[in-house]
């Protein structure tokens, strides 16, 4: 999947053509339920911070880079070279990005860069779940190669966003399609099969707990920190394009 591929999947969820307005009426609850645990650390927003991957999301609060020129990008850059200085962000977050780029070392030491000491980086990925081009996809992580990949980052926190429902579903999921040669069966086989199995996703809240849901979760974070003085903080606005940064 090169760009075009790319930036033709965000047309097509976001069109107002009947027949994509109607998928996206149509399309089942996402089968991957989050821990709200993963959320609750004390790293707050500062005057600037960044999010990475969040092409088609408009975040409050972010400064948000992708590959992209897409509705809500604020900046269209490589994260392996950021265009910010550094000791710039009080926070970042990077969701489901290391495994699409081609030298997540680089990017790890361009977020390590550009957060202010003190600051917090919140990274996630898959570790079992369908292959997904954005526009290449590379690797899978378990939660210790997550962990060393943060690199000089002090980890604070680690687990599993989603558990072992959300990677028996997908996988199920993924499976029937393989069957069907035709998009539109494809389409038609996402939508019922979906919404038969997603209530089966709230299994996750008793697996979650158990030490072995690890060997089949389905996505894991870290919270990690930079060390060093934690920058005086300020309540975060909806940032525009920034400018001088």
């Amino acid at each position: 999947m090169g760009p075009e591929n790319v930036t033709d999947l965000y047309r097509r969820r976001h069109s107002a053509g009947w027949r994509e307005r109607l998928f996206r009426i149509l399309n089942p609850p996402d089968l991957c339920l989050p821990d709200p645990a993963e959320l609750k650390i004390d790293a707050p927003l500062g005057r600037w911070n960044l999010y990475i991957g969040g092409a088609g999301c408009f975040v409050d609060g972010y400064v948000n880079v992708d590959l992209f020129p897409l509705p809500g990008v604020t900046v269209a850059a490589s994260a392996e070279r950021l265009p910010f200085r550094s000791d710039l962000f009080q926070r970042v977050e990077c969701d489901a990005v290391l495994e699409h780029v081609e030298n997540p070392g680089a990017v790890v030491a361009e977020i390590g860069r550009v957060l202010s000491p003190g600051g917090y980086a919140h990274f996630v990925v898959p570790f079992c779940h369908p292959f997904h081009e954005y526009p290449r996809d590379y690797r899978r992580y378990t939660l210790d190669g997550l962990k060393q990949q943060a690199g000089g980052l002090e980890v604070v926190a680690s687990g599993w966003r989603t558990g072992p429902t959300a990677t028996l579903l997908v996988f199920v999921l993924e499976y029937v399609k393989a069957w069907l040669p035709w998009r539109p069966a494809r389409v038609v086989a996402h939508g019922v099969l979906g919404w038969l199995v997603f209530p089966l996703r709230y299994l996750d809240v008793i697996l979650r707990r158990s030490p072995r849901a690890g060997r089949i979760g389905n996505h894991c974070y870290v919270w990690a920190r930079k060390n060093g003085q934690t920058a005086t903080l300020r309540s975060a606005p909806s940032l525009s394009a920034p400018r001088g940064v």
